[in-house]
C-alpha cells in the first residue's frame, strides 16, 4: 500500500478474498500518518490508481515510492514537464491496461519500487510494458529500485540506496532529453 488509505481499502479486500493474499508492508512508511475513513470501504484488487495526469513521462512507483514519484512530478511541474504518476496498488493481479495505456500516451517511463533494482517487481512490470507497447516508446523502460545491497539503518545512509524525488526528476529530464542512462 502506498498510504494509510490504500492499506485499509486493500486489507479489507483481502481479508473478504477466498485466496491468498500476501500484502508487503514499506518500512519506510511506518511513521506516516494521514486521515483514513471510518466507514466501509474497498479497493478492489487489479486496478491501479492514476495519482496525476500528465503527458511527457510516466512514473509507475508501488508503496513509498508512489509518494517519492509524486514529488517528483511536483519538481517536473515547476520546469514544465508533466508527469504522469501511478500506482499499480496489486502487482498480482497487475493492471496492465492502464499501465500500457500511459505508457503509450507518453512514450517514456520509469517504474520505481523501494526494493532491490535486481529480480525485483520494476523488472516484471518494465518488462511487460517493453513487450507490449514497444513500437510507442521513444527510450528503453528505465527502473529505479535500491541498490543491491543490505540497506543501511542509519537515514543518511538509507537515502543514497533508495530513490528519491531528486533522483527520479533527474532520470525524467534525461529519458526526455534522450540521453541514455545506466541503471546503478
Amino acid at each position: 500500500p502506498s498510504s494509510a488509505y490504500e492499506a485499509k481499502g486493500l486489507m479489507k479486500t483481502a481479508i473478504r478474498d477466498d485466496n491468498p493474499v500476501v500484502i508487503f508492508e514499506d518500512k519506510l512508511m511506518y511513521n506516516d500518518k494521514a486521515p483514513v475513513p471510518e466507514e466501509e470501504f474497498l479497493i478492489p484488487f487489479g486496478e491501479a490508481d492514476i495519482k496525476r495526469e500528465g503527458n511527457d513521462i510516466t512514473l509507475i512507483g508501488t508503496s513509498s515510492m508512489v509518494q517519492v514519484c509524486e514529488k517528483a512530478a511536483e519538481i517536473l511541474a515547476s520546469e514544465g514537464i508533466s508527469a504522469e504518476v501511478i500506482d499499480p496498488r496489486t502487482i498480482v493481479p497487475l493492471d496492465e491496461e492502464t499501465l500500457l495505456k500511459s505508457a503509450r500516451k507518453t512514450s517514456r517511463v520509469i517504474v520505481v519500487d523501494e526494493g532491490h533494482q535486481s529480480f525485483g517487481v520494476t523488472g516484471e512490470i518494465a518488462s511487460r510494458i517493453n513487450e507490449k507497447a514497444f513500437y510507442h516508446l521513444d527510450a528503453p523502460v528505465l527502473r529505479m529500485g535500491a541498490m543491491d545491497v543490505p540497506i543501511p539503518f542509519t537515514p543518511a545512509l538509507e537515502d543514497l540506496t533508495v530513490p528519491t524525488p531528486a533522483g527520479v526528476a533527474e532520470n525524467a529530464r534525461k529519458l526526455i532529453r534522450g540521453e541514455m542512462i545506466h541503471a546503478a
